[in-house]
């Protein structure tokens, strides 16, 4: 009695050994530049093979080691251990530094995504130029997001996987509460949205703003 199609197709492509398959994420974890996901890693992989598995048995194998293997969002990397980090300091560059604005409209949108240019303002108190969108954009820390079913359809922003990668986050519910916030002084007492007084704009605090159109028309 002959074989069935699927069980010739199973013989002829032997998954390799799990070993092997760990070999293989390892290497293309440490190549690639950015993270990896398991459907990436399984598109490069012999047929057969089970990245999700071989991520389990690498994770373990570089448990208390200089580097690790972490969770980017839904994808995987490669990254320093947090408690060496300090070893890394001399080589890190600061090649652009972030206004007060582009800080605190960051935060927002990490804190709220996806979240509209409208309410960005309600709770800054202040209009959002389109010179502190854009440097968030072309840092690829933020992104479009999907429009709203209100009225106008506004456009959202949401954060990043870069944005993730950049902090050692592995989602926006990792990001600090804002008791921890408050703590390390990186957060102002500011009044809750509705009593802010009326809105001004960012021309103030970003150099550079004035002449700026908005992101948006209104």
């Amino acid at each position: 009695m002959s074989k069935a199609p699927e069980e010739k197709e199973q013989s002829l492509f032997q998954a390799p050994p799990i070993g092997e398959q760990e070999r293989m994420i390892e290497a293309m974890l440490f190549a690639s530049t950015e993270p990896l996901t398991t459907r990436d890693m399984a598109e490069r992989m012999p047929h057969g093979s089970d990245p999700a598995e071989a991520l389990v048995y690498l994770r373990k194998r570089y448990e208390g080691r200089g580097v690790r293997v972490v969770k980017v969002g839904d994808a995987w990397a490669i990254r320093t251990a947090p408690d060496l980090g300090y070893l890394m300091s001399r080589e890190t560059v600061e090649t652009r530094k972030l206004s007060r604005a582009a800080i605190e409209t960051l935060a927002i949108i990490a804190y709220h995504q996806p979240v509209t240019r409208a309410e960005i303002e309600e709770i800054r108190g202040v209009a959002v130029s389109r010179g502190t969108v854009d440097q968030l954009l072309e840092m690829e820390w933020i992104r479009f997001g999907r429009r709203k079913m209100t009225p106008g359809r506004p456009v959202t922003f949401v954060v990043t996987q870069e944005f993730l990668d950049h902090f050692g986050l592995e989602s926006a519910r990792d990001l600090p509460g804002l008791k921890e916030l408050r703590a390390a002084g990186l957060l102002d007492n500011r009044p809750p949205p509705g009593t802010m007084p009326q809105m001004g704009s960012e021309e103030d605090e970003d150099e550079g703003a004035p002449g700026q159109n908005e992101l948006f028309e209104d």
